[in-house]
């Protein structure tokens, strides 16, 4: 059975539990919540799980080495299970993207996300799949300042609501392969 090594992009600690920055990682405990792998073994720099879902060999992947050096995180964990690129998911925030929508995408650039950015440096390749959760620009101030800020309380009334939607194209991504979930969830309000 092949293995898909699912990687959610955030930064640990409390902190930032909450943050635009953390939105992998959010994804990421909700469906391994719903698919019963628990993330909760440290190895690899990270919070890691792996279990059996629908026929699926799923490796689970938090980086704990913070979002600028997940690239470590990340190589660490393909290198022991011999893995490629291409057998790798990241799920990751993007500013370009609005908040309730997501994108998936067959490699590309980092677009100035330094979590991608490490991970290209270091695997040598953008070459892998990625689930992209739209966070949105801000109005007004730093991008650092924002992405490392709480979602806005009203954001948060939706964010079950969204999580839930963005796990059930995780999910069709697992099981049908990227170009079908592509046309189906890509530029889709999750939130209408």
């Amino acid at each position: 059975m092949a293995s898909k090594l699912i990687v959610g992009l955030g930064n640990p600690g409390p902190k930032y539990l909450w943050t635009r920055h953390n939105a992998g990682f959010i994804v990421l405990d909700r469906f391994a919540h719903l698919a019963g792998i628990p993330v909760t073994k440290k190895s690899f720099s990270g919070l890691y799980g792996e279990g059996n879902w629908e026929g699926h060999r799923l490796l689970l992947l938090k980086p704990q080495t913070f979002m600028n050096l997940s690239g470590r995180s990340v190589a660490e964990a393909l290198r022991f299970h011999k893995l490629s690129p291409a057998d790798l998911i990241v799920i990751h925030d993007d500013l370009d993207i609005t908040f309730g929508q997501i994108k998936l995408k067959e490699g590309g650039g980092h677009g100035g996300h330094n979590g991608l950015r490490s991970m290209q440096q270091l695997l040598g390749t953008g070459d892998f799949p990625r689930l992209r959760v739209g966070i949105g620009r801000p109005g007004k101030g730093e991008m650092a300042d924002y992405v490392l800020s709480n979602f806005a309380k009203d954001e948060m009334n939706d964010l079950a609501r969204l999580v839930d939607g963005i796990v059930d194209g995780l999910e069709m991504f697992i099981r049908e392969g990227l170009p079908k979930t592509m046309s189906l969830y890509n530029n889709k309000n999750l939130l209408a």
